[in-house]
């Protein structure tokens, strides 16, 4: 007879992850333009791509991998991409009714606003990929496209979209 398997690591809450690292999801931030900052249907959450606003503000402007007078170095980008994809988070526990309503993040894209011929963005994209990994564990492994662009709103150097899976769906 064999003895019962041991049960997997435990999914972490969310919650208690934001707390441990010193975070508190903020407001979400006022869409710039017609449009909501998340969708749920079934299961699944879209977020709109978020930028790293703190409180109303945008924390940097410019673009990566430059070196003119609006020139954004790597390290300051890939923290404008974790507060970014905080912001998203926010996004999509207001639409879950928290982040605990959330079973997986499946895929984030992060936009670079990146200078010609710069192909750091995977680097940048790590601040939001680190982030969902701290408070999510396993359940935040997620796909992922980094995308250089020339330009984002407002002049922001990252913007961050989040696809998520709910735990049981929420009504229509």
């Amino acid at each position: 007879m064999t003895a019962p398997a041991e049960p997997g690591p435990a999914v972490p809450d969310p919650d208690a992850a934001l707390a441990r690292l010193g975070l508190t999801l903020p407001p979400v931030p006022a869409p710039l333009a017609a449009y909501v900052p998340a969708v749920a249907a079934g299961t699944t959450v879209w977020t709109a791509g978020q930028l790293p606003f703190v409180d109303g503000v945008l924390s940097v402007t410019g673009t990566v991998g430059g070196d003119g007078p609006d020139a954004v170095d790597e390290a300051t980008a890939k923290d404008a991409a974790r507060t970014a994809a905080l912001n998203a988070l926010a996004a999509v526990a207001a639409v879950a009714g928290g982040l605990a309503n959330v079973a997986r993040i499946v895929k984030i894209t992060v936009f670079v606003a990146s200078a010609p011929g710069w192909t750091g963005q995977p680097r940048v994209a790590d601040g939001a990929s680190q982030l969902i990994g701290e408070v999510f564990g396993e359940a935040g492994r997620h796909a992922r496209s980094a995308v250089g662009v020339t330009a984002l709103p407002a002049g922001s150097p990252v913007e961050v979209e989040v696809v998520a899976v709910l735990a049981a769906p929420l009504p229509v």
